[in-house]
Protein backbone atom coordinates (compact mmCIF):
# COMPACT_ATOMS: atom_id res chain seq x y z
CA UNK A 1 0.00 0.00 0.00
CA UNK A 2 1.51 3.32 -1.08
CA UNK A 3 1.84 6.07 1.46
CA UNK A 4 -0.38 9.08 0.84
CA UNK A 5 1.46 12.28 -0.08
CA UNK A 6 0.23 15.70 0.97
CA UNK A 7 2.21 17.96 -1.39
CA UNK A 8 -0.95 19.75 -2.57
CA UNK A 9 -2.73 19.82 0.79
CA UNK A 10 -3.87 23.15 2.19
CA UNK A 11 -2.81 21.88 5.64
CA UNK A 12 0.71 23.08 6.48
CA UNK A 13 1.12 20.30 9.07
CA UNK A 14 0.43 17.66 6.40
CA UNK A 15 2.88 19.31 3.98
CA UNK A 16 5.56 19.52 6.70
CA UNK A 17 5.08 15.82 7.49
CA UNK A 18 5.85 15.07 3.84
CA UNK A 19 9.34 16.38 4.46
CA UNK A 20 10.20 15.28 8.01
CA UNK A 21 7.34 13.13 9.28
CA UNK A 22 8.49 9.61 8.54
CA UNK A 23 9.92 7.19 11.09
CA UNK A 24 13.58 8.30 10.85
CA UNK A 25 13.80 11.84 9.50
CA UNK A 26 13.40 13.82 12.72
CA UNK A 27 15.79 11.48 14.50
CA UNK A 28 18.36 12.19 11.78
CA UNK A 29 17.70 15.93 12.19
CA UNK A 30 18.08 15.56 15.97
CA UNK A 31 21.44 13.80 15.51
CA UNK A 32 22.54 16.58 13.14
CA UNK A 33 21.60 19.08 15.87
CA UNK A 34 23.87 17.12 18.23
CA UNK A 35 26.70 17.55 15.71
CA UNK A 36 26.60 14.27 13.79
CA UNK A 37 27.79 14.87 10.23
CA UNK A 38 28.97 11.66 8.57
CA UNK A 39 26.90 8.80 7.17
CA UNK A 40 28.71 6.20 9.28
CA UNK A 41 28.14 8.24 12.45
CA UNK A 42 24.40 8.63 11.77
CA UNK A 43 24.24 4.88 11.19
CA UNK A 44 26.11 4.10 14.39
CA UNK A 45 24.11 6.54 16.55
CA UNK A 46 20.70 5.49 15.23
CA UNK A 47 21.20 1.81 14.41
CA UNK A 48 19.50 2.38 11.07
CA UNK A 49 19.96 0.23 7.96
CA UNK A 50 22.28 1.74 5.35
CA UNK A 51 19.66 1.76 2.59
CA UNK A 52 17.06 3.49 4.76
CA UNK A 53 19.58 6.02 6.05
CA UNK A 54 20.72 6.80 2.51
CA UNK A 55 17.13 7.28 1.39
CA UNK A 56 16.24 9.58 4.32
CA UNK A 57 19.43 11.63 3.98
CA UNK A 58 18.74 12.08 0.25
CA UNK A 59 15.15 13.18 0.99
CA UNK A 60 16.30 15.62 3.65
CA UNK A 61 18.84 17.05 1.19
CA UNK A 62 16.20 17.22 -1.59
CA UNK A 63 13.86 19.05 0.81
CA UNK A 64 16.64 21.49 1.84
CA UNK A 65 16.63 20.38 5.49
CA UNK A 66 20.23 19.15 5.20
CA UNK A 67 22.93 19.94 2.69
CA UNK A 68 25.54 17.46 1.51
CA UNK A 69 29.05 18.90 1.60
CA UNK A 70 32.12 17.32 -0.02
CA UNK A 71 34.88 17.60 2.61
CA UNK A 72 37.28 15.08 1.05
CA UNK A 73 40.87 16.15 0.50
CA UNK A 74 41.96 12.93 -1.23
CA UNK A 75 38.74 11.86 -2.88
CA UNK A 76 35.06 12.27 -2.14
CA UNK A 77 34.02 12.29 1.49
CA UNK A 78 30.70 13.84 2.40
CA UNK A 79 29.16 15.39 5.48
CA UNK A 80 25.55 16.37 6.09
CA UNK A 81 24.91 19.73 7.66
CA UNK A 82 21.71 21.45 8.75
CA UNK A 83 20.41 24.26 6.57
CA UNK A 84 18.54 27.23 8.01
CA UNK A 85 15.36 25.28 7.28
CA UNK A 86 16.73 22.33 9.26
CA UNK A 87 17.86 24.50 12.18
CA UNK A 88 14.35 26.00 12.27
CA UNK A 89 13.11 22.54 13.33
CA UNK A 90 14.81 23.06 16.71
CA UNK A 91 11.63 24.21 18.54
CA UNK A 92 9.70 21.32 16.96
CA UNK A 93 12.26 18.80 18.23
CA UNK A 94 12.32 20.40 21.69
CA UNK A 95 8.50 20.41 21.85
CA UNK A 96 8.42 16.71 20.90
CA UNK A 97 11.10 15.93 23.49
CA UNK A 98 9.20 17.77 26.22
CA UNK A 99 5.93 16.09 25.22
CA UNK A 100 7.63 12.68 25.18
CA UNK A 101 9.25 13.26 28.58
CA UNK A 102 5.84 14.13 29.99
CA UNK A 103 3.69 11.42 28.41
CA UNK A 104 6.11 8.66 27.41
CA UNK A 105 9.15 8.89 29.69
CA UNK A 106 11.93 6.34 29.58
CA UNK A 107 11.34 4.00 32.54
CA UNK A 108 14.00 4.48 35.19
CA UNK A 109 15.66 7.44 33.49
CA UNK A 110 15.12 11.11 34.25
CA UNK A 111 14.20 13.44 31.36
CA UNK A 112 17.10 14.90 29.45
CA UNK A 113 18.31 17.99 31.29
CA UNK A 114 18.42 20.73 28.64
CA UNK A 115 20.22 23.90 29.69
CA UNK A 116 21.06 27.26 28.21
CA UNK A 117 24.74 27.08 27.20
CA UNK A 118 25.31 30.73 28.16
CA UNK A 119 23.68 30.75 31.63
CA UNK A 120 23.60 27.08 32.57
CA UNK A 121 19.95 27.44 33.55
CA UNK A 122 17.30 24.89 32.51
CA UNK A 123 15.21 25.80 29.47
CA UNK A 124 11.50 26.51 29.95
CA UNK A 125 8.70 24.33 28.68
CA UNK A 126 7.67 25.53 25.23
CA UNK A 127 4.25 27.08 25.01
CA UNK A 128 2.10 28.87 22.49
CA UNK A 129 1.68 32.52 23.42
CA UNK A 130 -0.52 35.39 22.34
CA UNK A 131 0.92 38.65 21.01
CA UNK A 132 1.46 39.90 24.59
CA UNK A 133 3.29 36.74 25.73
CA UNK A 134 0.39 35.14 27.62
CA UNK A 135 0.09 31.34 27.34
CA UNK A 136 -2.62 29.92 25.08
CA UNK A 137 -4.18 26.46 24.98
CA UNK A 138 -5.81 24.78 22.01
CA UNK A 139 -9.16 26.08 23.30
CA UNK A 140 -7.92 29.67 23.02
CA UNK A 141 -6.97 29.51 19.33
CA UNK A 142 -9.23 29.91 16.29
CA UNK A 143 -8.73 29.75 12.55
CA UNK A 144 -10.73 32.50 10.87
CA UNK A 145 -12.85 31.41 7.90
CA UNK A 146 -11.71 34.64 6.22
CA UNK A 147 -8.07 35.47 7.07
CA UNK A 148 -8.86 39.20 6.86
CA UNK A 149 -11.74 38.80 9.33
CA UNK A 150 -10.92 39.58 12.99
CA UNK A 151 -14.24 38.67 14.62
CA UNK A 152 -14.23 35.32 16.49
CA UNK A 153 -17.81 34.48 15.51
CA UNK A 154 -16.77 33.87 11.88
CA UNK A 155 -14.13 31.29 12.77
CA UNK A 156 -13.74 27.68 13.84
CA UNK A 157 -11.50 26.21 16.51
CA UNK A 158 -8.08 24.87 15.55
Amino acid sequence: MARKRFDDSSCSVARALNEVGDWWSLLIVLQAMYGTRRFVDFQQELGIARNILGDRLNRLVDNDVLRKVDVGEHGPRFEYRLTDKGRDLFPVVIALRQWGDRYNPCPGDPPLDLRDRRTGKPIRQLEVQDAEGNPLSVRDVIVPDDPDEQEPDTAHRA
